[in-house]
């Protein structure tokens, strides 16, 4: 079914369109249809939909009959538009975050309407061929939305501030006082049994039962939980409630995705957690006397994590916000990537990038991340400590030189195995670009004890001839060198 706001786009674009293939300006088709401008204006940018009456005047001047006017059909060059609008992609697409209404876009398009249409269409077939999904789409706009703001929310961290200051005047939050603060202001309860019952749930870490008019919460806890793993839930239950979120999602991790709202409170909920255990200011003093030091020290790094006791995820992220907005260092890239023990198979699970698309990143599904990577090496460390320490969390770092452009990042990697069955590794990545800023903030840069590895994108495209860790062959370079010499030629041939 064809919402009504769909209907009034469409009408509007039509109108629009066949007004302009008549020559006529808006006052002229007001004049002959008997409307006033301001009311045909409405029409055409979809936000009025005429009464029966009034449309019959609008078709007589526009030398249409009243079906081909209010018909859902549209041109056939603007076929890929019309299926657009019929699908309602556009009220499940956030266009508003960035600024961007429906009829905004339908306007360009009926001023060129064959390359645009055709833009559209080619968008529609990227999305079918890689089998892109709504879902997906919407993760995509909440990463440029954290781009667009450094990923750093003022509000967000004023609500935080605003909290610590209402309930936990002395010290930080702990379980037990956010879980008091639940039950006594929101009336919670809370029950580590269900999730236990059956091993399916295992992956399931907490879910919210809310009854909605009695206004009970059950908040379900997976009794295997670490402390920090319910601190941090917790203070994401106090994030949704005290800043008044509705649209929300009720368990930890996604199992499907309704809207973006949803998604975006998801990660404002989980940006105000990370505010509580990581207060800004802290942080920023910890991290100051971190980049201030001459020498590079692993361990002072998993000193300062420790001190907070958050995940990797949450700990490297919170950098991300707090690195930008305090000492300037905005070009970075935060990669999560998992692994299965003992497979050579990496997948890219989630990644930021501030201040434009830096190295590495999410690639093509048929070629595979270089294994010099500090984000896949560690990966090996990790399952040798495991052997004796199965949560032990590992930390390594390398300056990475990429082997094409020239380019620099110092990485930082965290990793840890998740608890899920099959077992699943993960490492969690944060690289700053190798500027004039980097190396006037981060005194250790120039410490001769930071590794340094000649990396590349992927093994496809890597023209390196000794790597010793090479996993496939660079197909990619080898069809461009093989196109680059069949382009000599020709231009021998026309010389």
């Amino acid at each position: 079914m064809v919402r009504e706001e769909n209907i009034r786009l469409i009408l509007g674009l039509k109108v629009r369109m066949r007004r302009q293939e008549l020559g006529l300006s808006l006052s002229e088709l007001a004049k002959k249809a008997e409307l006033s401008v301001s009311y045909l204006n409405e029409i055409e940018k979809g936000k009025k939909y005429p009464k029966r009456t009034k449309i019959v005047l609008l078709a007589n001047a526009l030398q249409l009959s009243y079906d081909q006017l209010v018909s859902l059909k549209i041109s056939k060059k603007l076929s890929p538009l019309s299926n657009l609008l019929k699908s309602n992609l556009l009220q499940e697409l956030p266009l508003e975050v960035f600024g961007i209404e429906p009829r905004n876009l339908l306007e360009l398009v009926s001023d060129a309407p064959a390359k645009l249409s055709a833009f559209i269409n080619t968008i529609v077939e990227i999305s079918r061929n890689y089998d892109l999904t709504v879902e997906n789409l919407y993760f995509s706009v909440l990463r440029s939305y954290q781009e667009m703001h450094e990923n750093y929310f003022e509000e967000v961290e004023e609500a935080a501030q605003n909290f610590m200051s209402k309930y936990f005047n002395e010290g930080k939050p702990n379980i037990e006082d956010l879980e008091k603060f639940l039950k006594e202001e929101h009336g919670y309860e809370f029950d580590e049994q269900q999730l236990a019952v059956n091993p399916s749930k295992g992956s399931l870490h907490s879910f919210l039962k809310d009854d909605g008019e009695d206004g009970k919460k059950t908040l379900m806890l997976h009794p295997q939980l670490s402390p920090d793993h319910k601190l941090f839930v917790l203070c994401r239950e106090a994030a949704y409630n005290f800043m008044e979120i509705q649209d929300r999602t009720k368990t930890y991790s996604w199992v499907r995705v309704k809207s973006f709202d949803e998604l975006l409170n998801h990660h404002m909920a989980s940006y105000f957690a990370g505010a509580l255990l990581m207060p800004e200011k802290e942080i920023a003093t910890d991290l100051a006397d971190f980049l201030s030091s001459e020498t590079f020290s692993q361990n002072k790094f998993l000193d300062i994590f420790n001190k907070y006791q958050v995940s990797p995820e949450i700990f490297l992220s919170r950098l991300t916000s707090i690195l930008p907005k305090f000492f300037g260092i905005d070009k970075i890239f935060f990669l999560r990537l998992n692994n299965n023990p003992g497979d050579n198979a990496f997948k890219l699970t989630k990644e930021l990038h501030l201040a434009g698309l830096h190295s590495p990143h999410g690639t093509v599904l048929s070629e595979h991340y270089c294994r010099r990577w500090v984000s896949l090496k560690i990966f090996q460390q990790l399952e040798k400590d495991q052997l004796e320490d199965p949560k032990k969390i590992v930390c390594n770092s390398q300056v990475s030189r990429y082997i094409t452009s020239g380019k620099e990042y110092f990485c930082i990697t965290l990793a840890h195995g998740l608890n899920r069955q099959p077992a699943v590794n993960t490492s969690i990545t944060i690289g700053f670009f190798i500027d004039d800023t980097l190396k006037q903030t981060c005194r250790f840069l120039s410490d001769p004890s930071i590794k340094v590895e000649m990396v590349n994108e992927t093994c496809e495209r890597c023209p390196s001839t000794d790597c010793t860790v090479r996993g496939f062959a660079p197909t990619v370079l080898e069809k461009d060198k093989r196109e680059k010499e069949i382009e000599d030629i020709l231009k021998g041939l026309m010389e």
